[in-house]
């Protein structure tokens, strides 16, 4: 079983505050495709303030404490929800990512060829920098990582909680990897994925 953890609660400060999982690209919004690239997981937890979307009660919501923590605390929040569920493996992905349907297939593909003692895999953009919002993590291994960091993960960054796991991290093409932080971001995503 596999579970996704779907980060869409940040401030998008460089986007003038717009609600950033709400962009569209290509008619779709973010978010859409997020959850749409982890249909079949269970269980789905969204961290974010509950969004106006189609089927927003099919999911399950949470917020970093306190919010605004950071993608770290989001995550910390998140496996605190799932006090009896464990999936075996967990998608960590950022709702702000117009390629994520074609990275969570190379993440499916990338894990049956993974050693037994690797804790994940995640993708790397062009300039080979690890993406830790697009990977795939042993959730025993995630659980016990966010359980070491100070203060639930406030402000840390991410490679502070997968620093000590055993990462793969493959390359992928810039479709895969590269997010919607800007309106420029937008544009160039509009224009590759229609």
């Amino acid at each position: 079983m596999t579970g996704a953890i779907l980060l869409a609660g940040g401030r998008a400060t460089r986007l003038g505050g717009a609600v950033k999982p709400l962009l569209e690209v290509g008619g779709r919004t973010l978010f859409a495709r997020a959850v749409d690239a982890v249909a079949g997981c269970a269980p789905v937890t969204v961290v974010a303030p509950v969004l106006d979307v189609p089927d927003a009660d099919a999911l399950t919501w949470v917020r970093e404490d306190p919010p605004f923590g950071g993608p770290a605390a989001a995550v910390v929040a998140a496996l605190a929800s799932w006090r009896d569920e464990a999936p075996e493996w967990t998608y960590v992905l950022a709702c702000d990512l117009p390629g994520v349907a074609e990275a969570v297939a190379r993440l499916a593909d990338a894990v049956a060829l993974l050693p037994a003692d690797t804790d994940g895999v995640c993708l790397a953009d062009a300039a080979s920098r690890p993406q830790w919002l697009t990977g795939l993590y042993r959730t025993a291994a995630l659980r016990e990582a966010a359980a070491e960091l100070p203060d639930r993960g406030k402000d840390a960054p991410v490679r502070a909680m997968t620093s000590d796991l055993a990462v793969a991290v493959i390359a992928a093409p810039p479709d895969e990897t590269e997010d919607v932080d800007t309106w420029d971001d937008l544009e160039r995503a509009r224009r590759r994925h229609g």
